[in-house]
């Protein structure tokens, strides 16, 4: 390393792509003489490799707004392509760096990540910063309080954030100031160098692209926080809102891609809720079902950061084992939206072409495929989701499909969502279906749900003849429904008598098992209206 004194410096952006409550680069630019903002694109992003063009599209978003607001600030992002383990020691070398600083990243493989590159730094003589930012609490924290391991009620949960004081306020937006004499170097080239990529660079055919409904940024996700905040009705009375047909279309005010990339940063979002409330309700503490939202998603952060299987059924401590069928053909047939069910496929084309659907929405599509009718295994959707949802990150994602398989949380396993009533209920005109499914949208209210039930005449008037222009049911739902209900019993039922094909954990002969120890090995969330994990993803 260079002898050239000053404090030369890399910021690592991963998730927390944002200038706003970042505490990692304040406390890197105190006293910096050059700081060089990167973002690295490796396989780590997203945590899997399968990534579709819209969450690309966003993230793309994301780093063009970061470029735009560190211009204003006299500097760039670099944009660097290669596994940060094979970079780092070269970039410490050649741009003489001695200090690093990125934001804390709670999740296992970040953490195993971050550990290595940390080794990195030190044999470099490299100090290293580290901040949480991306949560709202340091995780770890958490654990200790509930004796080192994961909380895995939610209630629990809530008990131990009780005796906790507050998330951090956020730090504001740095500024000029704050940037002070601080330096970055840049080259003549450096848009060729370093860039931010297009999706045409990244391999992806554009053509026909359909303009998208979540432009990515930390400048969009401060506009729609303020719209949120804006309905002050709501946050009154910290209810969910009332479901309407509009509210299945993407919404200017949803927020959870911009928590998933950390363009937001949910300790904003938290003390904005905080102040509002206080302005309205007069009080000091807000209850905390008012920033539920924010605290699911903390939940499975907590309980995943110390479970590398947390994606997975098998060795996953708190994921019961349940032998689900294996079906490639059904499995593309739900992904693709070609089940025979206008609601579900409605639902996954609303998905692949937008990368969003309303929490009510993914509810129906993962019961219809676990639990509900095809009996396959929540960890293939989980897939799915990751690949073509913008807000499913490793964590959420995986606690989700976990939550609704009936698999670990919740053990209602006789909630049902049906593929027909349910959405009928929501949408009665089924506009939704139309939007998505043009080739339905002839038909009558009457048959929309089930056109498989319209009459030949209809059909042929609708220029629509089921099993020829769209797929007949691949399930009789009232049939595998009950079917499957039964198996999930007799999982649960094997459970009590403490069966090693169901169990992943050591069995104690002679151990009576009751329904309180299922509880102990297996935790399961209550359910109730206020305490399902809606994530921010309504309107």
């Amino acid at each position: 390393m260079s002898n050239e004194s000053g404090k030369h410096v890399i910021h690592w952006f991963r998730k927390g792509l944002r200038l706003h409550d970042n505490p990692a680069l304040m406390e890197a630019l105190k006293g910096a003489t050059t700081l060089r903002c990167i973002y690295t694109l490796d396989p780590w992003f997203a945590g899997s490799s399968q990534v579709g063009i819209n969450k690309w599209g966003f993230l793309l978003n994301c780093l063009e707004d970061l470029d735009d607001s560190l211009r204003k600030l006299n500097s760039r992002l670099f944009v660097i392509r290669g596994q940060p383990a094979n970079m780092f020691p070269q970039l410490f070398k050649e741009w003489n760096i001695n200090t690093l600083s990125f934001e804390d990243d709670p999740e296992p493989f970040g953490k195993d990540r971050d550990n290595a590159i940390c080794t990195l730094a030190r044999e470099a003589g490299v100090e290293v910063i580290i901040r949480t930012c991306h949560t709202l609490y340091e995780s770890q924290k958490i654990l200790d309080l509930n004796g080192g391991r994961p909380p895995l009620t939610y209630n629990k949960f809530q008990k131990i954030l009780e005796n906790m004081k507050m998330p951090p306020k956020p730090l504001d937006i740095i500024t000029a100031n704050d940037w002070g004499n601080c330096q970055t170097p840049l080259s003549s080239d450096h848009d060729d160098k370093y860039g931010v990529p297009t999706l045409e660079d990244l391999g992806f055919d554009t053509e026909g692209l359909d303009l998208a409904h979540f432009h990515g940024g930390e400048s969009e996700a401060l506009a729609r926080l303020d719209r949120h905040l804006e309905r002050k009705a709501w946050v009154a009375s910290f209810e969910k809102p009332k479901m309407t047909p509009q509210s299945m279309f993407p919404s200017h005010t949803a927020l959870s891609p911009y928590l998933r990339f950390s363009c937001l940063s949910p300790r904003l979002f938290y003390w904005k809720l905080t102040e509002l409330y206080r302005k309205i309700k007069k009080k000091n503490i807000p209850p905390l079902s008012l920033h539920g939202q924010l605290l699911w998603r903390e939940f499975f952060y907590t309980v995943a950061s110390n479970n590398p299987r947390f994606d997975q059924m098998l060795g996953n401590p708190v994921c019961v084992q349940i032998p689900w069928d294996t079906n490639q053909e059904a499995l593309a047939k739900w992904a693709e939206g070609m089940t025979g069910f206008p609601w579900i496929d409605a639902i996954m084309k609303q998905l692949r072409k937008e990368g969003w659907i309303h929490h009510l929405a993914r509810h129906s599509v993962a019961c219809f495929l676990t639990r509900g009718d095809l009996w396959l295994s929540w960890e293939e959707g989980m897939k799915v989701f990751d690949e073509l949802l913008l807000d499913a990150d490793w964590s959420v994602n995986a606690g989700m499909w976990m939550w609704l398989s009936c698999s670990s949380f919740f053990q209602q396993f006789f909630h049902c969502y049906c593929p027909v009533g349910f959405g009928k209920r929501i949408d009665p005109n089924g506009d939704f279906i139309r939007h998505y499914l043009p080739i339905l949208k002839r038909f009558p209210a009457k048959y929309i749900y089930e056109p498989w039930n319209a009459p030949e005449s209809v059909q042929k008037t609708a220029k629509c003849i089921v099993g020829k222009d769209y797929p007949i049911p691949m399930v009789t739902h009232s049939e595998v429904s009950r079917i499957n209900m039964e198996r999930m019993r007799q999982v649960y039922h094997r459970l009590t008598m403490r069966t090693p094909a169901v169990i992943s954990k050591p069995i104690h002969s002679r151990e009576n098992l009751t329904y309180s120890k299922i509880h102990h090995n297996y935790p399961m969330v209550q359910h109730n209206v206020h305490s399902r994990p809606v994530l921010l993803s309504q309107n």
